[in-house]
């Protein structure tokens, strides 16, 4: 399936699985390129990932692998090995989050790879990178925030328990970084004919996400810790209660500290020196915390929103993800799209997070049954019909009426 997108006629090879991998193949697959996935006869371990289910379909792997063809291979075969090979020197970009070393053993490492297809992007998604003395460790999205520090500064505040965000966010952050770093890659390739190595990791994708507090680390040699919702160089700017539930107030710099003050019809807190500056208000946050919290619960949160919007001053409710789902302005965005599976029906997922003015991003095709595109990808490699059943025969290609899916 190669789309409208601006990365129409780019063909990439997805061997990955679960989350990072299969979101950077969604990445450039909503962007228009030909993705093609290659799962293992029982199929990426998200298929399993139940409940729940729609249809007896794993909605976490409908989720991450729409406008991608599929095709399922058994690599202990050689006969797969060498279809997946055919299949890779046509490619402009292959994608694989593997252990080290598994590509290798297959034949199919970057040095053996680029001399069937010097073009070729090769994209590696790891736990740590391909480099390093923890390049071997396996990756894993729990992991790699603890080691990159973000669980450290994730939670309501210091003593208590460490606190992972709910999201997965090194793997959903890693797949967005090696898409971008395909995107360079391929094109490099296109103007010098010459492909290269793309490699990042969980474990970097987390660091990425430090910078505000890396900078205080930098420059002060202490150690940030969890603020809750809180800004760490900036107040206010977090979280507040309100009658009916939780607001969000960005009030971080004087001008829209000032407007909050009118908002709340507070101006003594104005003359209060605790909270002259953003300096005062960080140094006494806890104080100015527990004041705005005893305003703000005079009200509901709808209430306080429209008269924040009045003033101009950033605010936005703390929505709940069907309410996410349910927001105008995320359904305005095309954040919010459906495609048409043929076991599961209509399928609601998340759309792509990126517009462009003289091209289109988009949602044309569901998720892949296992090996459901296996004899037409092979076919397109020239592959007769008696070659492509024989590999179905001898179970090194699986097609959906052979596919074992449990």
């Amino acid at each position: 399936m190669s789309g409208k997108g601006p990365l129409a006629g780019m063909k990439v090879v997805e061997l990955a699985h679960i989350m990072a991998g299969p979101a950077c193949g969604l990445m450039l697959a909503d962007m228009g390129a030909d993705v093609i996935k290659v799962e293992k006869p029982t199929g990426d371990d998200s298929r399993r990932f139940v409940p729940p289910e729609i249809a007896g379909e794993s909605a976490a792997y409908l989720m991450m692998n729409r406008n991608k063809r599929g095709i399922a291979l058994d690599l202990k075969q050689p006969e797969a090995v060498q279809a997946l090979r055919d299949l890779l020197a046509e490619a402009d970009v292959v994608i694989e989050n593997y252990r080290l070393g598994t590509m290798e053993k297959l034949g199919l490492g970057y040095e053996s790879l680029r001399e069937i297809n010097p073009r070729l992007v090769y994209c590696e998604i790891s736990g740590f990178g391909r480099t390093g003395p923890y390049a071997g460790r396996g990756g894993f999205d729990l992991i790699a925030q603890g080691m990159s520090g973000l669980m450290s500064i994730t939670g309501e505040g210091p003593g208590r328990p460490p606190v992972k965000p709910g999201a997965p966010i090194t793997d959903i952050t890693a797949g967005i970084l090696a898409a971008m770093g395909c995107c360079a890659a391929y094109a490099q390739a296109r103007a010098t004919g010459q492909g290269q190595k793309v490699d990042t990791s969980l474990f970097e994708a987390g660091i990425t996400l430090t910078y505000w507090q890396s900078a205080i680390a930098f420059a002060t040699g202490e150690t940030p810790g969890p603020v809750g919702s809180a800004h760490p160089l900036n107040a206010p700017y977090q979280a507040f209660e309100t009658r009916d539930g939780w607001i969000n107030v960005g009030a971080a710099n004087q001008q829209n500290w000032l407007r909050l003050l009118q908002v709340i019809d507070a101006p003594e807190l104005g003359e209060d020196p605790r909270f002259a500056t953003n300096r005062d208000r960080m140094q006494n946050l806890s104080a100015l915390v527990d004041l705005l919290n005893d305003h703000l619960r005079q009200r509901d949160t709808a209430d306080w929103l429209e008269r924040m919007e009045a003033q101009g001053l950033p605010a936005g409710p703390v929505l709940s993800i069907p309410e996410m789902q349910a927001d105008p302005q995320a359904l305005a965005r095309g954040m919010i799209v459906e495609t048409e599976h043929p076991i599961a029906g209509r399928v609601k997922g998340i759309g792509h997070p990126v517009k462009f003015s003289a091209a289109e991003a988009e949602t044309a095709t569901p998720a892949p049954l296992l090996g459901q595109h296996g004899r037409e990808v092979l076919g397109e490699l020239g592959y007769a019909s008696e070659k492509i059943e024989a590999l179905i025969a001898a179970g090194a290609l699986i097609c959906p009426a052979d596919a074992v899916m449990a």
